[in-house]
């Protein structure tokens, strides 16, 4: 116990320690004196709901001209939602009932209770599951869906499920009850989408005068959530959701007419640009996925200034950040799987993949330098919704080898793919224990892979996000550092000597349990030579390769196949074993691979293995 706190306090620091203290006391202080719930709320009266113009028919021209299988695919998720079944991560159908019920969790059949304030609903239940898959209906992601669905089809059936799910769900959640008002992020997306909806099908002549009382109701209670307690993602989280809810403080306080709030959140903003990405671009959360969320928020924010006519002024470091994940893409928009992933795709205003980040970072970059990234695609939709509609000169960026040494990635690229390694110097709280992680490409295959996060709230999620998840090594069963919960990461490890030339890395991680790890990554022309140095107690160590392909032990070590193809070997010594694994690349869905393991001895505490990558 002495030992963590004193983690607390040199890691997080005294203030983080003091502020997360002061929330759990208002928590406790709330549910013991509920009367006490109103020295924090605040008042909030909203004055107008246009925040949002869209050019309708040039995004209608351009989704009619999607191809007509994207068509019908985006229109059969919009009639299942109007049944309520709704696609939830990013990947899977989640059946919560019709009408919808919107404290439903579909994967466990466990309902949370509805006539209960918010505060004293626990994060984490048992029996009821994760709390993410009730949240996920009443983010009403869907109503984009519906709103898209339209304007392929013109069938109003789509405007009248927006009106009256909304009417339903504001039916079914007063304020401040209920799980959906646990998260100000919530709230805000919330927000957001129904605003955007609203917009759209107002602008085409469809709303009626409740369905504008309707959303004046629901930015008012989601509004007050974000206002009363922005404390919590300000103080504490530090993360996306700071970003997040500064977003709904900005939309809150404009429909409000709050002059004074708007400009106050936007000075927030650049504060936590500032805060969050690193010089280089990396952000300070350590998850491409988050990253990717934290730019639709900036890309949102964009779209808002057209009304408010305040603007983001921390521009470098977001269009840094934009330049990293281009950097470590394949060519079909994919990125490493690395770091937290909630499936979260917050605005899915594209007929793209959900892994496919060209759609972000196209429009981020083309809002921020005025030109696209990529030639014309189905991926410039969410430009057409968020940016400018004008005709844009594409960028000649070129992907090469590059160090972002501010955020920790190390990216090395060779003829067919590239290999992605990570070594962060943590100033802000780690996720995953992936330092020294090994991530590979090659041909389009993600041939050496993160393994993913699953669930928060499972023991498969606790295991993906472990060190064993990740292609670095293992000294005798330690882990990286030490985890506390689903999301308090103590004992942080320390980075030490990198060395970063043309075609080799050189980097050392120290663990305080125990171990130190230096790897050296040198590109050679038949792949890549891989030199771990192991210093530690215990009697062995073990180095872990996660793969998607087949895998063939052979003589020098093992192959991997894709598609039956033989698509590079690895010469290796030790004790090599294939174990079944598994990969998360959405919420919530997994997939078995291969892990293959290499057990080395520790002798005289110490250890040197090389591996040899050669592409086929």
């Amino acid at each position: 116990m002495i030992k963590e706190v004193n983690s607390l306090l040199t890691e997080y620091g005294l203030k983080w320690t003091l502020n997360r203290s002061l929330y759990s006391a208002k928590l406790k202080m709330m549910s013991a004196i509920p009367a006490t719930e109103n020295i924090f709320e605040k008042y909030v009266k909203v004055k107008r709901t246009d925040l949002f113009e869209f050019d309708i028919p040039t995004i209608q021209d351009f989704l009619e001209g999607l191809p007509e299988e994207k068509k019908a695919e985006l229109v059969l998720v919009a009639d299942k939602a109007i049944n309520g079944i709704v696609t939830g991560f990013s990947s899977i159908e989640l059946d919560y009932g019709n009408p919808i019920n919107w404290h439903y969790n579909p994967l466990t059949r466990a309902e949370s209770k509805k006539n209960v304030k918010w505060y004293e609903l626990p994060d984490f239940d048992q029996e009821l599951g994760d709390i993410k898959v009730i949240w996920e209906a009443s983010r009403l992601t869907h109503f984009f869906y519906f709103v898209r669905a339209y304007l392929i089809t013109g069938d109003p059936k789509y405007y009248v499920a927006f009106s009256n799910q909304l009417n339903d769900w504001l039916e079914n959640n007063p304020y401040p009850y209920g799980a959906n008002f646990k998260c100000g992020q919530e709230c805000t997306l919330r927000m957001i989408n129904t605003l955007i909806a609203y917009s759209v099908f107002q602008k085409c002549g469809l709303t009626s005068k409740s369905d504008g009382e309707n959303v004046t109701k629901l930015v008012e209670v989601c509004y007050k959530k974000v206002l009363s307690n922005f404390f919590y993602a300000h103080k504490c989280i530090k993360n996306n959701h700071t970003f997040s809810e500064i977003c709904g403080l900005i939309a809150g306080a404009w429909c409000c007419e709050d002059t004074a709030a708007v400009i106050k959140a936007y000075k927030l903003l650049d504060e936590e640009i500032i805060n969050q990405f690193e010089p280089d671009g990396g952000f300070t959360q350590f998850s491409f996925n988050y990253h990717r969320f934290t730019l639709q928020i900036i890309e949102c924010v964009y779209k808002m200034s057209e009304k408010t006519q305040i603007y983001i002024n921390e521009k470098e470091r977001i269009k840094n950040s934009v330049h990293l994940l281009y950097q470590v893409q394949n060519d079909d928009g994919d990125v490493p799987n690395y770091g937290s992933n909630d499936g979260a795709l917050i605005f899915p205003l594209t007929s793209c993949g959900y892994r496919d980040f060209r759609p972000v970072l196209n429009t981020v970059y083309a809002l921020i330098e005025g030109k696209r990234l990529y030639k014309s695609g189905d991926y410039d939709e969410e430009l057409l919704w968020f940016g400018d509609n004008r005709e844009l000169p594409l960028e000649k960026l070129e992907r090469k080898t590059l160090a972002f040494n501010d955020s920790g990635f190390f990216s090395y690229r060779h003829d067919g793919g590239f290999l992605m390694t990570c070594l962060q110097d943590y100033k802000s709280r780690p996720a995953h224990m992936d330092q020294l992680h090994l991530d590979l490409w090659h041909k389009g295959v993600n041939i050496l892979c993160d393994s993913g996060t699953y669930s928060y709230a499972s023991e498969l999620g606790k295991e993906l996000s472990s060190t064993r998840g990740h292609n670095t090594v293992k000294v005798s069963g330690i882990e990286q550092m030490n985890k506390k919960g689903a999301f308090l990461v103590t004992d942080w490890t320390e980075r030490k000597g990198i060395s970063i030339q043309a075609d080799s890395f050189k980097g050392t991680l120290v663990s305080k349990n125990g171990y130190k790890h230096t790897r050296i990554i040198e590109k050679n022309k038949l792949g890549y030579s891989i030199t771990d140095e192991v210093i530690g107690n215990g009697e062995h160590c073990e180095f872990y390769f996660h793969t998607p392909c087949e895998v063939k032990i052979v003589s020098t070590g093992w192959e991997l196949y894709f598609n039956g193809q033989l698509i590079c070997s690895i010469q290796s010594e030790g004790y090599i074993d294939i174990k079944k694994s598994y990969r998360s690349l959405y919420y919530l869905r997994k997939e078995e691979i291969n892990c293959v393991s290499v057990r080395v001895p520790l002798k005289e505490k110490k250890s040197n293995v090389k591996f040899n990558i050669i592409f086929n």
